[in-house]
């Protein structure tokens, strides 16, 4: 039983739908795994046994024809996201014990579809950049990643078979490369932010971590729909590589793994021309994030200045100094969106880098999200896929991005391109 939540989403779903497994069975054993690995994990913030299983208990009792898509399922929280029944405290003393009046809306929706919300993961503070105190699941000296580090950490740590992240820069593709899982960042608000403490409201994505692609995608459509599910794209997609400015950073390992992804995809990549203002995306959406994060956290820092972590101090202070060109950042974001179209002519999707490396050690913080800003900054859906390792022997996602709205076209590439890698570097 204790790797029961490492299987397929698709599978424990049927499994659970029909009766051959249980909820409260399937809650039990996650429960169990829990317990395991937190004591050097840590990625959880709040956990509840007792109102999980009661949960799973009512699930139990629905006859088959009233079960959800996601009946039974344990799901992992990130605890930026709003729960009535769980703390909320959003990886800060300021809002210690913190109990909202409401479920965020994804929380609604994931409630709605079946999901047990076993609890609330570890996030670092605001879903900023000062860490929180969980570990990577592959070598605990490590960073997860952030912000949605436990989220993360979980499902890599085969505990839970779904969590929830946030991604304002790189929040949910970078920890899903650092853990060795498939992270979703979908079409910008796709997934319905209500609820969810914002940093950056032009930029706060809602995503999912999983341990497959169709696990992944599955979840994603009992969330938002079809629209968002891989349906209606074909089974074997044109893939472009965009060589961006910022693939000069790559570590030369790195590059060399990706490299050898793309010989293996064959006659269905091609490189495609990345357009000229494309070079300033990352610094556009990092002043957009600086400034909008003085005024989404402008009463924390009124009233409780000194409960910010000097990391966040200084960021604030980074917001303030650019406030003059947010106009200019968010004009240029703009003007690059309208040139997907060029982006993307003749392919369907793209491949890049998740991540500059693998996972640094936790004195050197949850990473670097560069590699996933002008992503973000333009409100693609993007996977992160698993399958590739680094110098030490950790994991290393690629990041497969489409044009928004088709996040089926995402889906099916990144399963196209974790066959390649499974059968390349299994």
């Amino acid at each position: 039983m204790s790797d029961l939540a490492a299987r397929p989403v698709v599978e424990l779903a049927g499994l659970l739908r029909s009766g051959e497994l249980g909820a409260a069975e399937f809650t039990a054993a996650c429960l169990e795994a829990i317990e395991a690995r937190e004591g050097e994990l840590h990625a959880w913030a709040h956990l509840d046994p007792e109102q999980a299983l009661a949960r799973a208990r009512v699930l139990d009792r629905l006859p088959a024809g009233e079960r959800g898509p996601l009946h039974g399922i344990p799901v992992g929280v990130k605890d930026i996201i709003d729960t009535a029944d769980l703390p909320t405290e959003y990886g800060s003393p300021i809002y210690a014990g913190h109990r909202p009046a409401a479920d965020a809306e994804v929380v609604v929706r994931l409630r709605a579809a079946g999901a047990v919300v076993i609890g609330k993961t570890v996030t670092t503070e605001f879903a900023l950049f000062s860490p929180g105190r969980t570990t990577n699941p592959h070598d605990s000296t490590r960073t997860p990643g952030g912000s949605s580090s436990g989220s993360a950490a979980a499902v890599g740590a085969g505990t839970v078979p779904l969590a929830l992240g946030t991604q304002t820069a790189g929040s949910v593709v970078r920890p899903a490369s650092f853990c060795g899982i498939v992270g979703v960042k979908p079409t910008f608000d796709a997934i319905p932010s209500r609820g969810v403490k914002p940093a950056s409201p032009t930029l706060d994505t809602v995503g999912i971590f999983a341990r497959d692609v169709a696990g992944a995608a599955y979840a994603l459509e009992a969330l938002v729909g079809p629209r968002s599910g891989a349906t209606g794209a074909p089974d074997r997609l044109r893939i472009g590589v965009a060589y961006t400015p910022e693939w000069d950073l790559v570590p030369a390992d790195t590059c060399a793994r990706i490299e050898e992804t793309i010989v293996a995809l064959g006659a269905s990549i091609r490189e495609v021309e990345v357009p000229g203002p494309f070079a300033g995306l990352v610094e556009a959406q990092t002043c957009v994030m600086n400034v909008e994060i003085t005024h989404a956290l402008a009463v924390e820092r009124a009233y409780h200045y000194k409960q910010l972590s000097p990391i966040l101090q200084q960021q604030l202070t980074a917001g303030d100094k650019v406030a003059w060109s947010y106009e200019a950042a968010r004009a240029h974001i703009e003007r690059c969106r309208g040139l997907l179209p060029v982006l993307f002519h003749g392919v369907d999707a793209l491949l890049a880098p998740s991540v500059l490396g693998e996972a640094p050690p936790l004195e050197q913080g949850t990473g670097d999200p560069l590699l996933c800003r002008a992503w973000t900054a333009l409100g693609t859906p993007t996977v992160s896929v698993p399958g590739l390792t680094g110098p030490v022997g950790l994991p290393l996602g690629i990041q497969v991005i489409a044009p928004p709205g088709r996040d089926d076209l995402a889906l099916v590439g990144a399963q196209q391109v974790r066959d390649v890698l499974a059968g390349t570097f299994s």
